[in-house]
């Protein structure tokens, strides 16, 4: 190593000092882009986390604040919850085909998984938009009791993480049908595909936690 690479980089971790070659020891040099990005994104799902466990933590302590109001028993229907269920792992499902079709570069079936995984997705939030205008036609709405603010509140915010997922599959297909499979667009499809089945791991703490305890199974 020369003296004037060890002015800028006084501990020799750089290629060719202590941090390269083998024996457990690094390759030196940056990050590759598909590292950095990959690391970025789960700070960012680490904070969504973050974000949800505070809803359902706010729903663990309110549930029981129905003010006279309506209560979980009387509202919740498990049937239509598990249905709803049913569909977003279907379409968790046909997006883990998708992660599989884009590894091996196949194109037209990549956009055939997205697809359904966007049909299963949309029919996800119909059925949970309809859930929600029932309550309100009941005079369940959020405003009605602290119990139904936080209800709305946790699964507002995965409703709407849900459409965002679905207007990023509608990207990501653009993205492969006019550039191809890419390093690039292989990364933002494994972003989305992380983002994707997050949102299931919050949904069956929804099921868990507000429907199968709420509608009595476990009382």
């Amino acid at each position: 190593m020369s003296a004037a690479a060890g002015v800028g980089d006084p501990l020799r971790l750089g290629r060719g000092g202590v941090g390269s070659g083998v024996a457990g020891r690094g390759s030196g040099g940056p990050a590759s882009r598909r590292v950095v990005v990959a690391y970025g994104f789960w700070v960012y799902l680490l904070s969504d986390i973050i974000l949800f466990s505070a809803f359902f933590a706010a729903y663990a302590v309110l549930r029981d604040a129905s003010d006279g109001g309506p209560t979980e028993r009387d509202l919740f229907d498990l049937g239509s919850a598990g249905l709803q269920t049913a569909v977003l792992l279907a379409s968790s499902f046909f997006c883990g085909l998708a992660g599989v079709a884009i590894v091996h570069r196949a194109r037209l079936w990549f956009q055939a998984a997205m697809v359904l995984t966007l049909l299963f997705g949309a029919g996800f939030l119909a059925l949970e938009w309809r859930e929600f205008s029932d309550l309100v036609a009941q005079g369940a709405g959020p405003s009605r009791s602290a119990f139904l603010s936080a209800y709305f509140a946790l699964l507002g915010c995965h409703f709407l993480h849900v459409a965002l997922g679905c207007f990023w599959i509608l990207v990501t297909m653009a993205q492969v049908a006019t550039r191809g499979v890419t390093p690039r667009t292989e990364r933002r499809f494994l972003c989305f595909s992380l983002f994707w089945h997050g949102l299931d791991i919050v949904w069956v703490g929804v099921f868990t936690i507000v429907y199968l305890y709420g509608a009595g199974q476990w009382a």
